[in-house]
């Protein structure tokens, strides 16, 4: 895919917009972790509550660190051993952390894809990005670029050429900590 993609859809993110962009297995709304009005858009935009937290997607470990705390070289071995790979865990948040991305938790969830769109999205970008399913609270999530365009229309501000992962569901989702699936 060419750059100028990349380069477009992270100069919206730095514009604190809302962008669409292929994932692991559906298609995911993004945004810039740290602009809050950025995130409280992408949460109207899904009719969704702030105090579930978001996702976040990075291409390194890098990326995830003004995010997370790692309590012991135990847990952060249990996830980077999955990593780069499509699953996703919950770890302590940093006091930093902004509780428009934590919700109404002490802890975030986070993902180091190996997804080629969404590494190269993230280097571009400079950072971890929002990730959370391309559809209104209620609706199946985005499976394709039309799909998330008729969801969302004029309300997103740039969509990411690409195609899906291949999983047939999204990521699974388990506690750092304890290794316990919160989801499947």
């Amino acid at each position: 895919m060419s750059s100028v993609h990349f380069r477009k859809a992270a100069r919206a993110l730095r514009a604190g917009g809302v962008i669409a962009y292929p994932t692991e297995a559906v298609w995911g709304l993004g945004t810039d972790p740290w602009n809050e009005r950025a995130c409280e858009r992408l949460l109207a935009m899904k009719d969704r509550s702030w105090d579930k937290g978001l996702i976040l997607v990075a291409s390194s470990a890098e990326q995830l660190a003004p995010f997370i705390e790692v309590p012991s070289n135990a847990v952060w071995k249990r996830a980077a051993l999955t990593w780069p790979g499509p699953n996703t865990w919950v770890f302590p948040c940093r006091e930093e952390t902004p509780m428009w991305i934590s919700g109404d938790h002490d802890t975030i969830a986070v993902r180091i894809s190996a997804h080629e769109t969404v590494r190269a999205l993230c280097e571009r970008f400079g950072g971890a990005v929002v990730s959370t399913s391309a559809n209104p609270a209620g609706r199946e999530p985005a499976l394709s670029a039309t799909q998330a365009r008729l969801y969302f229309g004029d309300e997103l501000d740039y969509v990411l050429p690409g195609a899906l992962g291949g999983l047939s569901k999204p990521t699974s989702i388990r506690d750092a900590q304890t290794g316990h699936i919160l989801r499947r």
